[in-house]
């Protein structure tokens, strides 16, 4: 296992920011935190860095202790921007990466790699303050990746970025990923988190509410969405014994199902009814299980 999170808690004052949280980060694999804000997620993090000391448990990577001896091994995007927006971008970038221990030349092999592949080669001698907030991102970005870390740490790294840079950013995360990297990283965006995480954690209120890899909890959670889309009226078929839940939509219905079996009943309530466009039987998405899960509807 590469990071331990054992029964580690964190109070301020009276307040339990994080309750009892014991996880284990497979080597290798991208871990999605997933929570409403105040959840817990940033403070686990830098706990993780070493920026917080817990309350109580314990954090490893690799069975020893995170701190400033592993730091170069580590890299961190955190939620918020911390940029020096009078500096230019190449001196920022060595800078931040001298710091991580590398030396100039490479650190200028890196960045001219990391601005080309983001599609901003001439950046490098812009100051910072003139780049837009989502290129300042990827400035951020690079700065977290520079020095190739073998655990990647990365807070709400989507977040205000168009959907373009969106899909810049996952490939460069993917790629790390298949590359070796263990990345961490939290999100509110569902989809996010489906489409990149093999494993994730729901917290809720500082503690872990739901824990393990994404199939298994889509598995477990039993409930299934069917969609139709039908040129008839599908009324009738919302009051079938097994449909916990019925969305209308502009082209039909989507319904939760308790199990696969109440899709057959639906099809042979439907089939001779007239023409159907559509009838898919889908898993139970994150935002299904995080709304059942944590009892509240959730943008």
């Amino acid at each position: 296992m590469t990071l331990r999170i054992k029964n580690v808690t964190k109070k301020f004052g009276s307040f339990i920011a994080v309750d009892h949280l014991s996880i284990e980060i497979p080597e290798k694999e991208m871990f999605g935190f997933l929570g409403a804000n105040g959840a817990g997620k940033t403070t686990t993090f830098r706990m993780i860095l070493g920026l917080l000391h817990p309350s109580g448990g314990e954090i490893t990577w690799q069975e020893k202790p995170i701190n400033y001896e592993t730091s170069h091994l580590v890299g961190y995007l955190p939620e918020e921007r911390g940029l020096y927006p009078k500096l230019k971008v190449v001196d920022q970038l060595v800078y931040l990466a001298r710091l991580r221990g590398m030396d100039k030349k490479s650190i200028i092999k890196e960045m001219h790699y990391w601005l080309e592949r983001f599609n901003v080669p001439e950046y490098a001698n812009k100051k910072v303050e003139e780049l837009s907030k989502g290129n300042q991102q990827k400035i951020q970005f690079i700065a977290s990746v520079i020095h190739k870390p073998k655990l990647l740490i990365l807070d709400e790294p989507f977040s205000g970025l168009d959907p373009v840079n969106v899909e810049l950013l996952k490939d460069a995360v993917l790629q790390l990923k298949n590359n070796g990297t263990s990345i961490v990283f939290s999100s509110h965006r569902m989809e996010h988190v489906e489409e990149l995480c093999d494993q994730l954690c729901i917290m809720h209120h500082g503690k872990p509410i739901v824990h393990g890899s994404l199939k298994e909890i889509k598995r477990s959670f039993g409930r299934k969405n069917v969609i139709i889309h039908a040129d008839f009226d599908l009324s009738e078929i919302k009051d079938i014994q097994g449909v916990t839940k019925v969305k209308e939509t502009a082209e039909g219905l989507i319904l939760q199902i308790e199990n696969e079996e109440i899709a057959q009943d639906l099809f042979k309530a439907i089939s001779n009814k007239g023409f159907v466009r559509k009838f898919v039987l889908e898993e139970p998405s994150l935002n299904d299980i995080f709304i059942e899960k944590v009892g509240a509807s959730y943008e």
